[in-house]
């Protein structure tokens, strides 16, 4: 089955919000064994809505449409699908009440503008939206099916996974899908590609390999689709299993989740607990770790200390070390990372200085010069690393060449 989805709204078109819908509707649509054709943004245009929805007919089995099912007039999509499908309006009971269940809820009157909200096409069937007053539409439509949803995230997710997911799986049957993802760090695209090619080559035509980059890993993800579930697996595990014999030295994890998340885990595991003292990364590496639910049970906090004055106050950075060898060199970073771990009373701890950009180099430190230490139970480990002159990645990259080295202390240290 093929899907294409549609999102409608200015608000997207001129950047003033990024269209997250999209993106969690194909994961979710790849889960379910349908494949995503096309994903287009249009205006809230009555003729650029209903060229698109004719361009996806001819494309697509499934048309998925978000956005501009709201009570105001800029909400136009509910009144083009009418003109699309050639057909009126009724008022559905059921969203009706939803409706004055939601006004009742802040004691509020509805007003008829909201009552309008219960109207839906005559030849759908509704999709209550028990989290707003916006309900979808299934409509089916010369072998095709439509699918018009709010375009709120939360409302539209609850939609999906309800109501669209389910419907869908009871009208058709589906392909099983498996994904099985490979986190590396430390190794290039390119490298990785070349070990591992001759798996690569050998991998029949109903299996995938992806090659998913990002500053300072490689996500390598084997996709498969197939009738018979457990044999999908099974052949996929054995080809990932090829794949580890070859880079194993490379992956932190066999699992499509975080490297930080990675890291909590171990360390909740063991009992550990880490603390974090950043420079150039101005608190990035702390951010990434308190994104995960959990974080606290192992992470105590850290220090940013641009200035000299701070690593020293902060985490005992002696003066004559940033004197003879400058906030960027291994031995501040080295005094940084063990000042934290014992200021802090934790197990581990990491710390980051360096030149970030796009100013402020020199001949002997040029910009994207950065020191990384890591303090741990037996031994603190540094490296120097040198990237490039945009401030933004050389934080992004410093943070995830932190952590990685984290990584490795910990899996040597706890092995």
């Amino acid at each position: 089955m093929i899907a294409e989805i549609i999102t409608i709204g200015d608000e997207i078109l001129i950047g003033q919000i990024v269209d997250t819908n999209s993106a969690w509707m194909a994961q979710k649509l790849n889960l379910a064994g349908i494949r995503v054709k096309q994903i287009t943004s249009v205006s809230d245009d009555r003729q650029h809505i209903l060229d698109t929805l004719y361009q996806a007919s001819e494309r697509a089995d499934l048309i998925l449409i978000t956005g501009g099912l709201g009570p105001t007039k800029d909400d136009i999509t509910k009144k083009t699908l009418a003109d699309y499908f050639q057909t009126g309006f009724r008022i559905d009971r059921d969203a009706l009440k939803n409706v004055e269940r939601i006004f009742a809820r802040y004691h509020v009157p509805v007003s008829d503008i909201n009552k309008k909200q219960a109207e839906v096409l005559e030849n759908c069937t509704t999709l209550l939206n028990l989290n707003g007053t916006a309900p979808g539409m299934w409509i089916e439509n010369n072998n095709k099916i439509y699918i018009s949803m709010p375009g709120v995230p939360f409302e539209m997710m609850y939609m999906m996974e309800e109501l669209v997911i389910p419907k869908i799986k009871e009208t058709f049957k589906l392909p099983n899908i498996f994904h099985y993802t490979i986190l590396t760090a430390g190794i290039g695209e390119s490298i990785l590609a070349e070990k591992i090619s001759a798996v690569e080559d050998s991998l029949p035509e109903h299996i995938k390999l992806a090659y998913l980059p990002k500053l300072g890993m490689v996500r390598l993800r084997l996709s498969g689709s197939g009738s018979d579930a457990e044999k999908l697996k099974l052949e996929i595990r054995s080809f990932s299993t090829k794949i580890s014999d070859l880079i194993g030295e490379y992956i932190v994890v066999e699992s499509d989740i975080a490297l930080e998340k990675v890291i909590l885990d171990l360390m909740e595991h063991k009992g550990l607990k880490l603390a974090t003292a950043e420079s150039c990364t101005g608190g990035y590496i702390s951010h990434l770790i308190t994104q995960q639910s959990g974080s606290s049970k192992v992470f105590v906090g850290g220090a940013v200390c641009y200035s000299n004055e701070l690593k020293m106050d902060m985490l005992g950075v002696s003066e004559q070390t940033l004197s003879d060898f400058g906030a960027v060199s291994e031995q501040t970073v080295i005094e940084m990372a063990n000042g934290a771990k014992r200021e802090y009373r934790s197990d581990y701890a990491i710390s980051v200085s360096g030149i970030a950009g796009p100013d402020g180099g020199s001949v002997e430190k040029p910009v994207g010069t950065v020191w990384i230490a890591v303090s741990g139970k037996t031994k603190t480990i540094s490296k120097k690393f040198s990237f490039g002159n945009k401030r933004i990645q050389n934080i992004e990259r410093s943070a995830i060449s932190a952590l990685t080295l984290l990584f490795k202390l910990l899996k040597e240290e706890q092995a």
